[in-house]
């Protein structure tokens, strides 16, 4: 039997390797923190039995600081779709012929489970591309309304550090309500409901992950750790 020979291709920058486990430890932090908010489950208690209560103050501050970050990464990954010099992930998203029969031949190898293979999987391909453009749109409509919730406190108009804040997260997320359905409400309800959307997104990338580890044998799974995965050789030619 013929040996088959691998060859080691790189698939992720150290940046995006950063990134990516920053928003994955920040969704973790996110949901824990943005649940408790929508629903206190919790209390700590300090001296005499009293309960501690700036909990939901703790809470609100760590959402607060952990959507910050999300904006910083946000920036960076739309940077990085058109401006790396890695690889630029816009293109894939380009709805011409070749990337339509890419992602048509990715979704039939998932479906009949690795029985047919015709696309280059050395590198990213059209279907994961729109799948993880899907989760940062989604990333940003959660950033806008949870503006939108935030700047919704400041009853009087005002912050510690001047009316223009509030006036220009209203500018940037009024808008949002509209788009809800008319009211702070419908805000918070598609907020809620986005989070369980994206986690959603996170079981299925999760899952599709570890069966192109395990179907393609290209060790898929580890390009979050290393950067890289292997490619069987005569897959490159």
């Amino acid at each position: 039997m013929k040996n088959q020979s691998y060859k080691q291709v790189k698939r992720m920058t150290p940046a995006m390797r950063i990134i990516h486990w920053v928003n994955a430890l920040c969704m973790i932090g996110a949901v824990a923190t943005g649940l408790y908010i929508g629903h206190p489950y919790y209390a700590t208690f300090i001296a005499d039995g009293a309960v501690d209560k700036y909990v939901m103050a703790w809470n609100r501050y760590g959402h607060f600081i952990i959507a910050i970050i999300f904006d910083v990464t946000s920036i960076l990954i739309a940077y990085l779709y058109f401006f790396s010099r890695f690889e630029k992930p816009y293109k894939k998203l380009i709805p011409n012929a070749q990337n339509l029969r890419e992602f048509g031949a990715v979704v039939v190898n998932l479906i009949t489970l690795n029985r047919v293979k015709k696309f280059d999987s050395a590198h990213v391909d059209s279907f994961n591309s729109v799948y993880f453009t899907l989760f940062h749109l989604l990333l940003v409509w959660m950033l806008f309304t949870g503006l939108q919730l935030y700047v919704h406190s400041f009853t009087a108009g005002t912050s510690s550090i001047g009316g223009w804040w509030p006036a220009f997260l209203h500018i940037a997320t009024d808008w949002t309500i509209w788009a809800s359905g008319g009211t702070i409400m419908d805000v918070r309800l598609s907020h809620h409901a986005s989070m369980w959307w994206i986690l959603a997104w996170i079981l299925f990338h999760v899952y599709y992950q570890v069966w192109r580890t395990i179907f393609w044998k290209e060790g898929d799974i580890g390009i979050v750790i290393s950067g890289t995965k292997f490619v069987k050789e005569d897959a490159l030619s």
